[in-house]
């Protein structure tokens, strides 16, 4: 491959990249608030998230895609490929992401919590300082594989034309009638992001866990 293939594949790169921290930042928070919500258990908010993160679990990604690209477009609320790229990959992650909030809520012991209101401690605090940090470690591991996944899944919003390094990658292919140059780039850069994010989840558990002591 010559200079302009690669610097058309790092842009790629860069599309996917940026596309995805932004996906992902958004995902677990949202997947959080949408884990708490369920926790409250009001009884018709319940049924209607419980019902919502199904939907977006089984999904499909490529049909979350052309449904939010031109599903928004056919109410006059058209938004950029890049807007709609984020928001179907934020849909996606923030459904998986709710529930691996949950499970980690779930597996804190009610002894831990009578101990800290028995302590004088407000339920927003026993959350903040003890409950939290906690939930943080135990869901990390899932999360981070959550985090992958999606990474692996972006190849799936080329079909609402963005430039991404998949996209790039078959543009490459089509030009240069040699398809495993461009195809082992792309696999070696989709790899690198894979390998940054379990780095980040390593050292985002060890500052977890030193809080959570």
């Amino acid at each position: 491959m010559d200079a302009q293939a690669w610097r058309m594949l790092f842009e790629g790169a860069w599309v996917t990249a940026w596309i995805s921290a932004v996906s992902i930042s958004i995902g677990v928070i949202l997947g959080l608030g949408l884990a708490l919500l369920r926790l409250a258990r009001i009884p018709v908010l319940d049924q209607l998230l419980a019902t919502w993160i199904s939907l977006a679990r089984a999904t499909p990604m490529v049909t979350l895609a052309l449904f939010v690209f031109i599903g928004l477009a056919a109410v006059n609320l058209g938004v950029s490929r890049e807007t709609a790229a984020i928001l179907t990959l934020t849909i996606n992650t923030s459904a998986f992401n709710a529930e691996i909030w949950r499970s980690a809520f779930a597996g804190f012991s009610r002894e831990q919590k009578e101990a800290a209101l028995a302590c004088g401690m407000t339920p927003s605090l026993m959350f903040r300082r003890i409950m939290l940090p906690q939930m943080v470690v135990s869901s990390m591991p899932g999360l981070v594989n959550e985090m992958s996944s999606l990474v692996k899944s972006t190849p799936a919003i080329a079909i609402i034309g963005l430039v991404d390094l998949t996209r790039v990658t078959n543009r490459i292919a089509a030009v240069t009638y040699e398809p495993l140059p461009p195809i082992l780039a792309a696999a070696v850069i989709y790899m690198v992001l894979i390998a940054l994010l379990v780095r980040l989840q390593a050292l985002a558990e060890r500052r977890a866990r030193r809080l959570a002591m």
